[in-house]
């Protein structure tokens, strides 16, 4: 049986990696500056991590949903604590793009209402009732049937008041720093603008964090840095640092029913302990602190670069958008200097999404491959 060719492959074949390196067959050693769509929070194989699901695994991996499971608590009230979200309610499920779905659903199900409001450049998973908005269609996923979006751009909040005051929106779906779209985000007057709408007008404001959250860009989540409250937050990516896993945190003010949502899988116990190791790592090391300090020493370096545009995105969630595409500055990077990086629907820009723990002697490893490849295109 051959597999369904939907992803372009470059001819590496990772076989083993350990903090922001990995190592293919050839025993070859890669820098990785992209951590898997920021999937890689805490390094690659962290021993806190790795002890946390061989010790569970061997004891219970998984069990249903109708059992009590006390590693689920302990998880929501970590996470409460070092999120900073109180009296949040947490869901937990597999991916970014259930935690969305699940997020639309909910506030559909609160509220009464069916559409949904989204921004140009937004991507919010592929599931069915998942939203995407880019300049390829490939990647814009289907529509559940009854939930039709609106799209309109970041920033525009007279676009998002005309829509919302039609009475028919359940939520608003914001990344709020955009990931495959290419970085964008918006301002705090907007966000605290939408979030005045929203109250208005009786739609749920929903926060993607799932690229976002869990520490990336130095704050726990992106959303903070604003001051607002959403009501609904989507979480997935680095919160397992590799094993899957999604939620979704929700405010007291939406209130829980039996079998208002479900899941088969969301919340097992290895998710549990994969999840807890990355909250016990992000803290005992002072990620956050890090992924600070990490991007001010980025930005300062990025500045030499020739023929640099712009320097997007915040913390370690990065993009350095140049003024040609850089499909062949990623190739040469990847090939003749053994680094890992990231593209987006913005053919200009590289994505830079590190592990967490990456140091400044990583970063200058980057800016002298990537120097060195620019003075041959």
């Amino acid at each position: 049986m051959s597999l369904f060719n939907v992803y372009p492959l470059f001819d590496i074949t990772p076989v083993s990696a350990k903090d922001v390196y990995v190592y293919d067959d050839k025993n070859v050693e890669y820098l990785d500056l992209y951590g898997g769509h920021a999937v890689i929070s805490i390094g690659h194989s962290h021993p806190k991590y790795v002890s946390a699901i061989t010790n569970q695994v061997e004891k219970l991996g998984f069990y249903s949903n109708a059992i009590q499971n006390p590693l689920q608590v302990e998880l929501a009230d970590k996470l409460e604590t070092l999120s900073g979200c109180k009296d949040y309610q947490l869901f937990l499920c597999n991916s970014g793009a259930e935690a969305n779905e699940n997020a639309l659903k909910l506030a559909s199900f609160h509220n009464g209402k069916k559409k949904v409001l989204a921004f140009k450049n937004s991507f919010h998973g592929r599931t069915s009732a998942a939203v995407a908005a880019t300049d390829n269609p490939k990647i814009v996923a289907p529509i559940n049937a009854q939930q039709q979006v609106d799209f309109v751009e970041l920033g525009d909040l007279d676009a998002v008041e005309a829509i919302l005051k039609q009475n028919d929106t359940c939520a608003v779906i914001v990344e709020f720093i955009q990931g495959v779209g290419g970085l964008d985000q918006s301002t705090t007057e907007f966000y605290q603008g939408l979030e005045t709408l929203c109250k208005h007008y009786n739609t749920a404001l929903i926060a993607d964090e799932v690229q976002s959250g869990f520490g990336r860009t130095g704050d726990f989540f992106a959303f903070q840095k604003h001051n607002i409250t959403p009501d609904i937050i989507s979480i997935a990516k680095g919160m397992g640092n590799g094993f899957p896993v999604g939620g979704i945190l929700i405010h007291p003010s939406i209130k829980a029913s039996f079998g208002l949502l479900g899941t088969t899988f969301g919340g097992n116990h290895l998710a549990c302990a994969a999840t807890l190791s990355v909250l016990d790592v992000l803290e005992d090391e002072k990620l956050m602190q890090n992924a600070k300090d990490i991007a001010d020493y980025f930005q300062e370096k990025a500045k030499e670069l020739p023929n640099l545009k712009s320097i997007k995105g915040r913390g370690l969630m990065i993009g350095l958008e140049f003024d040609f595409p850089i499909s062949e500055l990623r190739k040469k990077l990847i090939f003749d200097h053994h680094i890992f990086t990231g593209s987006a629907t913005n053919p200009n820009l590289i994505r830079i999404l590190p592990p967490l723990t990456i140091q400044k002697k990583h970063i200058d490893i980057f800016f002298e491959a990537t120097c060195k490849v620019l003075k041959t295109l």
